[in-house]
């Protein structure tokens, strides 16, 4: 007797479980988690509930009263907390150079002197409003879209209105679009070396197509790092490439290969090359061999045959080999940190710093937040495009 059509649902639901027990896990919850923190704030609102409350009437423009300071030094003898503390100093260091040697200097004072404390006396900086902006934005809300505007090199003024950050404060926007030209270069390099490969692949039988796909696949076999680690050794100025190139008289002194653009270009396309190859692979194996010998009795050039029949037809391979190969290059921090230079960095590293060095996984979070809106707007238009290629007539 067949079984009933629950007992098929909850058959089905039980082998999917695991796929989707490691989809929130290792995906949703971080990219929640991501959103969230670069989003939240609550460290100054939770340490200064005083100087919220004082500042709340504050018009950020005029020097800041003297029940605002009375509550803030109150709100400094309340944290008991040393990492807590540190928290704090992190937040409003983060808004405003500064903070990291002004706040443990505040502290100690306002514990150590029982009664009121005249700040600006005790340091000049406290007669500067723009470090009381500073405290008084980041103890108003818990809520902040600090991150996500320092992200995309924008900041809000004394007014609230969104403005630029000056030119030398940030270069968040220039890396982020650094990323995106690497990443084409990259997945147009995959593209002009992939496509002639797999055409060879899908055109021979036997133990030559297999000695080919073998070529394609053991980079996929070796560890990353490795891989960048060979090509740091093949590309220095005594290295195997520029050897060769001077011994055999094509030059007479080292080509520059390493810790620039071009070393990361070609380091970068050996490492994607595969994920390159093989769609294009699969679409071509698929498309008959007597296309070409056709378009050639019909009096077809062959470069004429290969633009009008076979590319056409491979154009799927493209797409889907560039789009994994783009969406790849985004994310690369190993290659561009051991063969790149200081100017070709890309944003994985700086969200890499926040994270670990500068330890604000706000703002990691919030370029991390950036680079996944940017992906997947790119994302959408491919499949608005693919669609309407694929209703067209």
């Amino acid at each position: 007797m067949n079984p009933p059509r629950f007992s098929k649902q909850v058959i089905s639901l039980a082998l999917v479980a695991p796929l989707l027990l490691f989809l929130i896990v290792f995906f949703a919850l971080p990219l929640v988690t991501m959103m969230k923190s670069a989003v939240s704030d609550p460290v100054a609102a939770r340490t200064l509930p005083a100087t919220a409350r004082s500042v709340s009437s504050w018009d950020r423009t005029s020097p800041p009263t003297v029940e605002m300071q009375a509550a803030f030094i109150a709100d400094l003898r309340q944290i008991s907390d040393d990492q807590l503390f540190g928290d704090l100093v992190r937040r409003l260091n983060s808004a405003k150079s500064g903070f990291r040697t002004l706040m443990p200097k505040t502290r100690k004072a306002a514990l150590d002197t029982a009664g009121s404390i005249d700040l600006v006396a005790l340091d000049k900086r406290w007669g500067d409003i723009s470090y009381w902006q500073a405290v008084s934005v980041a103890a108003s809300s818990r809520i902040t879209d600090r991150n996500l505007l320092a992200a995309v090199d924008l900041q809000r003024d004394a007014s609230g209105a969104i403005a630029s950050l000056p030119a030398d404060a940030s270069a968040n926007k220039a890396i982020m679009l650094r990323t995106f030209v690497m990443a084409l270069t990259v997945t147009g390099a995959c593209v002009l070396i992939g496509f002639p490969f797999a055409m060879i692949a899908a055109s021979v039988d036997g133990w030559k197509r297999q000695l080919l796909l073998g070529a394609v696949l053991l980079p996929l076999w070796t560890s990353l790092l490795v891989r960048t680690a060979a090509w740091f050794i093949l590309l220095q100025d005594r290295g195997l490439i520029n050897s060769v190139l001077m011994q055999s008289g094509v030059t007479s002194s080292p080509i520059p290969l390493i810790f620039n653009r071009a070393g990361v270009i070609i380091a970068m396309t050996h490492v994607l090359l595969p994920f390159m190859v093989l769609p294009i692979f699969s679409v071509l194996i698929g498309i008959p061999k007597n296309l070409m010998p056709a378009a050639a009795s019909l009096g077809a050039h062959p470069v004429r045959a290969f633009l009008n029949v076979l590319l056409p037809l491979g154009l799927r391979g493209v797409v889907s080999g560039s789009l994994l190969v783009f969406m790849s290059a985004l994310g690369y921090y190993i290659t561009p940190a051991l063969i790149g230079g200081a100017k070709d960095q890309m944003i994985s590293s700086v969200i890499a710093y926040y994270a670990t060095g500068a330890a604000n996984w706000g703002m990691a979070g919030a370029l991390g937040l950036v680079l996944l809106a940017a992906t997947m707007i790119l994302y959408a238009i491919y499949l608005r495009l693919s669609s309407e290629r694929e209703t067209s007539p």
